[in-house]
């Protein structure tokens, strides 16, 4: 009998351990002011059309307006005053990380009231079997954690996610041309 509780309590143990070792993982914190993000992966702004010059995406990092008492934030300044269809945003690499074991994706985020901002914005995540997409609202110039459940992406697997996205749309951004920060994105 005693071999069997013995038995019992490290087969418990041994599932109970990795879930609370793994309660939240920070994907980026920019608080080295440069790439690679915390789980290794390369970072960037894109545009859609990089030859027109009426639509763009520059992404630094801020040491003076941050999440927190130090390190930088992710500072995104875009245009999709446009002409001609617009979007463009940031991108992340996860390196195929396994997201499955979580059940929330956070972020900060916050608008620059000075140079103006979106108050939506659509966050992409990457799979090799597709994308799933969750638009974020409400943004105002406070710092704001946004939650949002994995299972919002609508993705048939988290076992093996390539690239977080944020994604400015000219049909969606209640401000064209603006300034967004973003900081401490994580799964939990």
């Amino acid at each position: 009998m005693r071999k069997v509780i013995v038995c019992v309590a490290a087969l418990l143990t041994t599932v109970i351990l990795p879930l609370s070792a793994s309660a939240e993982t920070v994907l980026a914190d920019f608080n080295t002011g440069s790439s690679p993000n915390n789980v290794g992966g390369g970072l960037g702004a894109w545009d859609k059309d990089p030859q027109d010059s009426t639509q763009t995406c520059r992404e630094s990092f801020d040491s003076m307006v941050k999440n927190g008492n130090s390190g930088c934030s992710l500072k995104l300044d875009y245009d999709v005053d446009s002409p001609n269809a617009a979007f463009n945003g940031f991108w992340m690499k996860l390196n195929n990380m396994d997201l499955s074991q979580y059940k929330t994706l956070n972020l900060w985020v916050k608008g620059d009231p000075s140079r103006g901002y979106t108050e939506r914005l659509k966050i992409e995540l990457k799979t090799p079997d597709g994308v799933g997409k969750y638009y974020v609202t409400g943004i105002n110039s406070d710092w704001q954690k946004i939650s949002i459940p994995l299972s919002s992406f609508g993705l048939s697997s988290l076992s093996s996610c390539t690239e977080f996205v944020i994604v400015f749309e000219d049909q969606v951004a209640t401000d064209k041309d603006g300034t967004m920060y973003i900081d401490d994105i994580s799964v939990e």
